[in-house]
């Protein structure tokens, strides 16, 4: 059974950091590309960042350019990622995702995605 479980959302100020992690179980963690996307409330979801199954980074949006980062630990079968100098505006569900094979996909071309966990950005 294919599982992706996100965790270490939360409640951050503006300016403030988070690191996400996605936990996956049920598939060959090592051959799937693994992304990022988020979906703030009356908002598309937006994708942001995927790690290839060879560390390869693909930016989805100019959004969270500079500011956020993905990592992946293929021992721990686990994705991170980490969000500095958090807006407002970055206050949304954040889904991880993901898909078999070399190169990550386009954002409509995902097939197991996680349940979110919520991230938001408030002083």
């Amino acid at each position: 059974q294919v599982q992706l479980v996100e965790s270490g959302g939360g409640l951050v100020q503006p300016g403030g950091s988070l690191r996400l992690s996605c936990a996956a179980s049920g598939f060959a963690f090592y051959y799937y590309s693994i992304g990022w996307f988020r979906q703030a409330p009356g908002k598309e979801r937006e994708g942001i960042l995927c790690s290839s199954k060879s560390s390869d980074i693909t930016s989805y949006s100019d959004s969270a350019k500079g500011r956020f980062t993905i990592s992946r630990d293929n021992a721990k079968n686990t994705v991170y990622l980490q969000m500095n100098s958090l807006k407002p505006e970055g206050a949304a569900v954040y889904y991880c995702t993901a898909r078999r094979g070399w190169l990550c996909p386009t954002p409509n071309n995902y097939d197991y995605w996680g349940q979110g966990t919520q991230v938001t950005v408030s002083s």
